[in-house]
């Protein structure tokens, strides 16, 4: 657990989807990062959370350790594509109604504090989000990391991991702060 001070998730961005029988087989046959035993997957209602489990036996139960949190949602899944088959024109067949069913999706969709919740074995569970990624066929994943001093940058679309910059910028000036605002002791346009 001592490592966990040199490694942080500073920004985090995703908008992945995945079916929810993927993600129970992906995490049934994951191998885990050191510091995480297990994923305990928890279902309330339509939320998803995905619990990490530490290695470290002195962890009280009572103590949060990182999770991912994730909407679920139920999306029709046709066969084939419905706007294909209705731009084929077809002269001598009836309209056949298209093979479909109805799919249950794990969203990751938000924020860092959204996506992924709690400090302990956060870096650990960050590394869980992204081989989640690399699975999920939709979405995209976005991220700044920080290890042993490093800043780290993550992009994965569509399950493929994309080349990424951080690209430092300079903000507003503090040297000036209280001189760009309103005076509103001295406005002339206010009056007693």
């Amino acid at each position: 657990m001592s490592t966990e001070e040199s490694r942080h998730v500073y920004r985090l961005h995703s908008t992945l989807e995945l079916p929810l029988e993927d993600l129970h087989d992906h995490i049934d046959d994951a191998t885990f990062p050191e510091g995480i035993a297990d994923v305990e997957i928890t279902r309330r209602n339509n939320t998803l959370i995905l619990k990490a489990v530490a290695e470290d036996d002195s962890v009280s139960k009572y103590t949060p350790t990182a999770q991912l949190k994730a909407s679920v949602t139920e999306n029709r899944v046709y066969e084939e594509d419905p706007d294909e088959r209705r731009n084929t024109f077809r002269w001598d067949e009836e309209e056949e109604e298209i093979e479909s069913e109805l799919v249950e999706f794990a969203a990751f969709k938000g924020d860092r504090e959204t996506v992924l919740q709690n400090s302990l074995l956060q870096y650990e569970m960050f590394l869980v989000l992204c081989e989640i990624a690399e699975a999920a066929e939709k979405g995209t994943l976005t991220a700044i990391s920080e290890r042993d001093g490093d800043l780290d940058a993550t992009r994965i679309v569509e399950g493929e991991p994309r080349p990424a910059d951080i690209e430092v910028v300079e903000g507003p000036r503090d040297h000036n702060s209280g001189q760009g605002g309103v005076n509103w002791r001295d406005n002339k346009f206010i009056t007693d």
